[in-house]
Formats: C-alpha cells, structure tokens, sequence
C-alpha cells in the first residue's frame, strides 16, 4: 500500500496536543461538558422527584437549548467585543456562582428554573467565543483534528455524564450541582492560566448597534455560497440525525414487550450514535488525510440519513444499534472537515456571529425534527416515521450537494478571507499601537472642545466579501498553506 503524498499527512493527536493553549481549552471544555451532563440528569431527575411532573422534568432539560433559539446570534454577537479569553472566563465564573445558588436546600423550582435558564444563557457567549478562538491557537489540519478530539471528548462527556448523574441523582442530585459548579470554576481557572490575553477582534470605538452585528452575522453566513452551501449541510446532518434519538424511548417499547428491557433498549439506542461518532472521529482524522476527508464530503452527507432508512425493515434491537453508530461514524467524518472549511471561509471579524447563526439553526433543525417525528409517531409506526424521514433526508441531501462549491470556488474563498484577515490585522495592530502611543504620551485637547474625529473614532472594518482559495495560514508564522488538502500537522 502507498503512503500518504506528503502534503497529504493528516496532523497527529500529538501535535495538536502539543500546544499547551489547546490543551488548557481541550481540559476544561471536556471538565465543563462532563459536569454539565451529569448536573443536566440530576437536575431533571431533582424535579420530576419534587413535583412528580413529567412535563416540569422535561422542561428543566430542555431550558438548556432555549437561549439559542432567537437570542442566542444576539448574545453571541457581543463576543467579538471584548477577548474571547476574558468572556470564557466570565462566563465560566458567572455560572458557576448560578449552579451553586441551584443547589441551595429547598429552593422552590420556578427558581431552580429561573437560575438554571440564567445559566443558559451564558451558553452561546461561551461557546461562541471558544469557536472563534480555537482557529486563532491552531490552523491547517491541525485545527480539523484538534475539532474532532472536541467533538470526541463532548460526546463521551454525554455518554458517561448521563449515566453518571441518572445514577447519582438518587443519592444526592443536589451534590452533583455543586460539582458542576465546581467543574465551571476550574474551566476557569486553567483558561486563565493556559491561554495567553488576545486583542477582541472589535474595537470599541466606532461599533455598530448590537442588532446591526447580529444582523451582519446572518448576511455573512447566507450571503456567501460557500458559507451557505456548508451551514445547509450542516442543518440536514443533524435533523436526520436526531431522530432516532428523540423517539429512542418509544422504539425501544415497540422493539420489546417487556418492560425491564425497555430503559436497556432506550439506553443502547441513544448511546449508538455518540459512541459512534467517538470511534469514527478518532479513525477517521487520525488515518485519512485533509484531502481525502474533502472528497469524502458529498458521500458522507448521503450516508448520514441512508443508514437509517433501514428502518423501514423493522431491524431488531442490534439492528438499531449497527445502523445508529455507523450514522454516528460518518457523522464523524463529516462535521469536523466541513467546520474546518468554513472557519477557513470566513472572516474573523465575523467567527463568533456566524457562529451563533449556525448553532441557533442547528438548534432549530433538531428541534423542529424531533417535533415533526414526534407527532407522526403517534399515528404511525416508529420505524416507519424514522425510515421515511430519512429518505426525505437522501432526498434533500442529494439536491443541496448539487449546488455544494467546486474546489475552484472554495479555494478562492479561503483567499478572498485570508486577504480580508490579513487586513484587519493590520487595522487592529495601527489602532492598538495608536492607542498605546496616546496613553504614553498624553492625549492632545481637541480644538473648541470638539469631538474626536478620523483615526481616534476607527475600528477594525471588515470589506464584505464575495468569498474565500487556498493561499497563505492564519498565523503569520506558519509556513504550512491552511488550504484544501494542504500540508498539515505544524506548529504554529
């Protein structure tokens, strides 16, 4: 067998690892994730034992997604305003204040669910500021692996937290609030020790109205054909993804009569997916390399729903399970190289907005998905309703990836953004030392009291741009092209 060409070699876990930057983010996101699924099933098991509502448990779940739906790109646009270190930190400290208020004795659950939607809230800032960040710590393949260990890490961080908290929560579910708290303290501890203090990519001279960024984060992301062909793969992935995890507890019942079997078929349903999605991502960044990945795309985002059209079959339990984690497997190699493109495909003025805009409209996908299922699985059978709304998900597959861009047009793309970086770059480094200089130096009275004016009111602006091919890295002092299939695994 041939090896790999060269500038083909996918980038190792040692090399991404071998940042000490990413590895202070990789260490807290995977404590906070771990801490926050385990507090998610105790919290929900707290309040169905409290009330002995169904609806009020299920509610407290769901708090979690809310905020991303509507105001979430709102939130996520004020991120671009300061560091992306300084709002991690933040908000990490800020939520772990809330979740110990969660666990105070005897606090009613309107409040537990005021607190815990507070704490929501502070999601999408976190979340977005980590996307914008981790492209600034690692590029070229690098960054498509560095996305998978991620993405590995939060779905094992689900698995087990789940389990874990279900389990605790009857103990002590209130113990396992404090150590969520616990978890969000020490993310910010090794956030502020392991990531070095970053400029915010706005100034705060000369910034438009929130609403106006929000609104800049929604025309960047559809305006661009690029950017727009990826976010729409994105939102069928995970709409015909979702499914079968959102009606695993009533396909677990029409797979066995017997109920002590029923919470061992929902358990194995729900956990197919993200185990799959864990080996597929370690395999499949690990031994193909960026340009492979690329071209595996298009028969990736067709496999995601063809897997489960086998449910039209009416497969057994291990039937289910096979179909679910080989869905999850591809999943694997698809989401990370498609985040790796489009991060590559925007400018990162606009990172944390887009990122909000895709992360609502992932929210949005899959909750519509699990709505729409929901509702026909209680006129048809379930295995019907999954097989044939993974069908209309090979259909509208199919046709998104006629209109997906040509290497051409997302090899002009990428250069297009890189031009457009390389030049707020500049725009923030004049300003920055402008800044540094007035401070130094005293700042001159303006004549007749009047405003300041020209350089003192400038901020970084960024050219819209038609979009983005391959060329030069993000950081100026890596050698290593961060285009389509491209040499990798750098230091940066």
């Amino acid at each position: 067998m041939s090896k790999p060409a060269p500038t083909d070699r996918p980038a190792t876990f040692r090399e991404v690892l071998s940042g000490g930057e990413f590895r202070s983010v990789f260490v807290a996101s995977a404590m906070s994730w771990f801490g926050d699924n385990v507090a998610r099933a105790a919290v929900t098991a707290l309040v169905l034992h409290q009330t002995g509502s169904v609806a009020a448990s299920a509610l407290t779940f769901a708090i979690s997604y809310l905020p991303w739906v509507g105001i979430g790109p709102v939130l996520t646009a004020f991120t671009e305003r300061h560091s992306y270190r300084k709002v991690m930190i933040v908000c990490d400290l800020v939520r772990a204040l809330l979740m110990a208020a969660v666990a105070l004795p005897g606090l009613p659950v309107p409040a537990m669910m005021g607190l815990l939607f507070a704490t929501a809230l502070l999601n999408p800032p976190f979340d977005a500021a980590r996307s914008a960040l981790i492209p600034q710590i690692l590029a070229g393949d690098r960054y498509v692996v560095g996305i998978a260990m991620q993405n590995a890490a939060s779905q094992t961080a689900t698995i087990v937290g789940y389990v874990a908290g279900a389990t605790l929560a009857s103990y002590d579910a209130r113990s396992t609030l404090i150590f969520n708290a616990v978890t969000f303290a020490f993310s910010a501890a090794v956030i502020a020790l392991g990531v070095r203090p970053r400029r915010p990519v706005l100034l705060p001279t000369g910034q438009s109205g929130i609403f106006r960024q929000t609104a800049e984060g929604f025309a960047i992301v559809f305006g661009s054909p690029v950017l727009r062909a990826i976010a729409i793969i994105s939102f069928l992935t995970v709409s015909f993804l979702v499914a079968q995890e959102g009606l695993a507890a009533g396909w677990a019942t029409h797979l066995t009569g017997e109920e002590s079997q029923r919470g061992l078929y929902q358990g194995l349903i729900m956990m197919s997916t993200p185990a799959g999605f864990v080996i597929g991502g370690l395999i499949l960044t690990r031994f193909t390399g960026p340009a492979t990945r690329i071209r595996l795309i298009k028969p990736f985002a067709v496999l995601v729903p063809l897997f489960m059209v086998c449910a039209l079959f009416d497969p057994s339990i291990y039937g289910v399970v096979v179909m679910a984690a080989a869905t999850g497997f591809v999943v694997a190699g698809l989401l990370p190289v498609i985040n790796g493109l489009f991060v590559q495909a925007l400018p990162r003025a606009f990172r944390a907005r887009a990122f909000g805009v895709v992360q609502s409209g992932v929210q949005l996908t899959q909750g519509l998905a699990i709505a729409v299922t929901g509702a026909f699985a209680e006129r048809f059978p379930i295995h019907v309703v999954i097989g044939v709304w993974s069908l209309v998900g090979l259909v509208s597959a199919t046709f998104a990836l006629r209109v997906w861009p040509t290497k051409a047009a997302m090899d002009s793309a990428i250069t297009e953004t890189q031009r457009v970086n390389r030049e707020t770059e500049a725009q923030l480094a004049e300003a920055a030392a402008e800044a540094e200089a007035k401070v130094e130096t005293g700042p001159a009275a303006p004549a007749g009291g009047s405003e300041p004016a020209g350089d003192e009111a400038r901020t970084a602006t960024v050219p819209r741009q038609s979009v983005p091919r391959a060329g030069q890295p993000e950081h100026p002092d890596d050698p290593t092209p961060a285009g389509l299939g491209t040499p990798t695994g750098r230091q940066s």
